[in-house]
């Protein structure tokens, strides 16, 4: 293929695949965040890219205050960097729940332009605070260099650490959703709110912290970005169309569904843009999606819907 020989394909194939599993975490936990704004409340928030970029911006402002104010913490911010990361982007989504979302429930489309109209917004804020220029995180030491799988083949720490928040934030995730009382409230609300408010559940409270915690885990998703990539104001927009295509295809409350569909189409784009342009990997991607959800519009996981 292209004059490779078989070694370096194989090497071409593994780095490439390390790659798209590096784009698949970024995938996944904007996904996982969507899974449960879009998934189990059924709003369309055009907005949850925007908290990713808030996310990255803490911990840009944390790497900040670490490398120039407090030069001796630089070693340990990152951790701290994703809990305010987390706690932030969390309050502001439990915020907008309150005072904007709460309103527009079973109004799908009013979901999308409010968020949409929200998005633009935290933009405009974000390029008037930081500028319209990317900003980077100063990475600490243990971040750096490579582990040397084989002679070819180097793989990047902080694409390992990115690797390790995703597992560990799918775990918390699926025993929140499917092993705890919140997630029994969660669930039931989802299937039937009525219901739900006639057992005692305050369906309010669910929604505003369900809300929240979409927001949250974006945040974080934005702190893991940081390690991989610099930060502008538009930087989460770029990934809110793959985001809710891997929501949409793995099917929206379905949590393995939304690993899988994030994992393929993770590596597909990974894998064809290598052979082909960028847009092309794309396009294709796209239209293979596209063509298995005529066959199975549920996604590749059958769904529950809010009633």
């Amino acid at each position: 293929m292209g004059g490779y020989t078989g070694e370096e394909l194989t090497a071409i194939f593994l780095m490439q695949g390390f790659s798209g599993l590096s784009l698949f975490c970024v995938f996944l936990l904007m996904a996982l965040g969507l899974a449960i704004i879009f998934g189990q409340m059924g709003v369309i928030n055009m907005a949850h890219g925007e908290f990713l970029t808030l996310g990255a911006y803490i911990t840009y402002l944390v790497s900040y205050v670490a490398s120039d104010v407090w030069p001796f913490l630089l070693d340990y911010y990152f951790p701290v960097a994703i809990v305010l990361a987390f706690v932030g982007t969390f309050i502001l989504g439990y915020l907008v729940e309150r005072f904007l979302i709460r309103f527009l429930y079973n109004r799908p489309l009013d979901t999308l332009l409010a968020t949409w109209g929200l998005g633009l917004i935290m933009q405009q804020i974000f390029r008037s605070t930081f500028g319209p220029r990317e900003k980077s995180v100063v990475m600490p030491d243990w971040l750096m260099g490579s582990y040397q799988a084989t002679d070819m083949v180097d793989i990047p720490l902080n694409g390992l650490l990115v690797v390790g928040i995703t597992i560990v934030l799918t775990i918390a995730v699926f025993f929140l959703l499917y092993r705890s009382r919140w997630g029994i409230k969660v669930r039931a609300t989802t299937q039937n709110r009525m219901m739900a408010n006639a057992a005692g559940i305050n369906t309010e409270r669910v929604d505003r912290l369900t809300f929240a915690l979409g927001c949250g885990i974006a945040g974080v998703a934005g702190a893991a970005f940081t390690t991989i990539a610099s930060t502008g104001p538009t930087t989460g927009s770029l990934y809110i169309v793959d985001t809710f295509l891997v929501v949409v295809f793995g099917g929206a409350a379905s949590l393995l569904g939304t690993v899988a569909s994030a994992f393929g189409i993770a590596q597909s784009q990974s894998i064809l843009s290598f052979f082909l342009s960028g847009s092309m990997a794309k396009v294709i991607t796209l239209m293979t999606v596209v063509g298995i959800l005529m066959f199975r519009p549920q996604g590749l996981f059958a769904s529950k819907v809010r009633r």
